[in-house]
């Protein structure tokens, strides 16, 4: 196993272990990161219900530029925005077996500002 599929492997394992605990209600649905290379998409989803409640992704986006710490700034606004709209106050936060550290904690903490609780 080269070192680049041990990489991802150990990032899967991460994430099927923090989704065996973190499941979005009705009450407190999840809300999903997702960090690649040149973009982040965030989703509020109910879980019992397997439904995506809000979306937002800086993927077309011509308005959000800067860097991906920014970008994710920018995507945590926008989700706590669409929140309040679809009356979603408190979330579960799952991280998506990455590291609570950088892009995601930049997305976490703009959500927090815009009124999202977790």
């Amino acid at each position: 196993m080269n070192n680049l599929a041990k990489k991802l492997h150990t990032r899967t394992q991460r994430k099927n272990r923090i989704r065996s605990t973190v499941t979005g209600t009705t009450e407190r649905p999840r809300l999903s990161v997702f960090v690649s290379n040149l973009n982040i998409t965030a989703q509020i989803i109910d879980d019992s219900k397997q439904v995506t409640l809000v979306a937002i992704t800086t993927v077309g986006e011509k308005s959000v530029k800067g860097t991906m710490t920014e970008k994710a700034a920018w995507a945590g606004t926008e989700i706590a925005k669409k929140a309040k709209t679809a009356k979603v106050t408190k979330v579960v936060f799952d991280r998506g077996g990455r590291q609570y550290h950088g892009r995601v904690k930049a997305l976490a903490e703009a959500a927090r500002a815009g009124g999202l609780e977790f």
